[in-house]
């Protein structure tokens, strides 16, 4: 590992010995680094992601490098709530806990394309997937100790909006609207689920991260003359904020986390600038209602 990553690690990141943790899209980009600490920390990982031969070779690499804990592999593709739902029945058969989730997995400014429920991908991936995935497995979360929701969201929440006329390609696909929509979904989403956690009660964390501007293959469907300005992180850079939000013991409800830099595109992790459109209470109602009917499922 970079020298200057397992040094964060060995100062930052507390033991996860008999911890359970499932992250989606952890086979490759900050999922993956985070999902290596946390394995190399002790934590039971499963990584949760749509090829299985990715999967597979990123467990491989992970237990090359020597870890104290486990990596499991999880099938489950969150453009289809049928395959999102079959992956939750096979999780809580054999997990009789869930210490951490992260909702890392996303798309980002893809060609125009519907998740086989209807919405536009990113939208659906990003954060109809990921509320399903939550919903499913919110009451194994609860009944766990202490646990965490961490969602990935991103600074391009900033400024954007919920257009609830267009979850369905109604409009003209603008990839980097969408984009924005979906990632300020996430957060409206993490402080919502916050909020109701608090309303009943429960012992659980629900928090959010974004990691900066980092070099993922996220970017691999945008022009390269967007990116020839913007110094990108190193990967394994970008996943810090991610560790931060699933395992800091000063982490509290609601909390957002991103790099310390300027306009926290680079740095390290600290407390992240929520934008105004997330903290809109009515919004996250609507989008939680959406969410619930969406996909049927009803919680806390």
């Amino acid at each position: 590992m970079e020298l200057d990553y397992q040094h964060w690690v060995d100062q930052n990141l507390p033991s996860q010995k008999g911890k359970t943790i499932l992250i989606t899209g952890g086979n490759s980009g900050i999922g993956y680094y985070a999902a290596l600490a946390l394995a190399k920390a002790g934590g039971h990982v499963v990584i949760a992601g749509r090829n299985p031969g990715r999967i597979d070779q990123a467990i491989k690499n992970i237990e090359a490098e020597g870890i104290d804990g486990q990596v499991e592999a999880g099938i489950v593709d969150l453009a289809s709530l049928e395959s999102v739902n079959q992956f939750a029945v096979d999780f809580l058969s054999t997990h009789p806990k869930l210490d951490i989730l992260i909702n890392n997995a996303g798309v980002m400014m893809p060609p125009e394309g519907k998740t086989k429920d209807g919405f536009e991908s990113q939208f659906g991936i990003n954060f109809v997937g990921h509320f399903a995935l939550t919903g499913l497995l919110f009451d194994r979360l609860k009944s766990t100790t202490d646990s965490r929701i961490v969602t990935l969201s991103s600074i391009a929440h900033r400024g954007a909006h919920i257009d609830f006329d267009n979850l369905r390609l109604e409009k003209p696909y603008d990839q980097k609207r969408e984009y924005y929509q979906s990632k300020l979904a996430d957060l409206l989403f993490t402080l919502e689920l916050g909020r109701r956690i608090d309303a009943i009660d429960a012992p659980v964390l629900s928090v959010a991260c974004h990691p900066g501007f980092t070099k993922t293959e996220l970017q691999r469907h945008i022009d390269p003359a967007m990116l020839k300005d913007i110094t990108l992180m190193d990967t394994w850079q970008g996943s810090l904020p991610t560790l931060l939000a699933a395992t800091g013991p000063d982490v509290k409800q609601g909390d957002y986390y991103g790099p310390d830099g300027p306009g926290e595109m680079g740095g390290f992790p600290a407390i992240g600038e929520i934008d105004a459109s997330a903290l809109d209470t009515d919004v996250a109602k609507q989008l939680w209602d959406l969410g619930q009917t969406a996909t049927g499922i009803a919680f806390p």
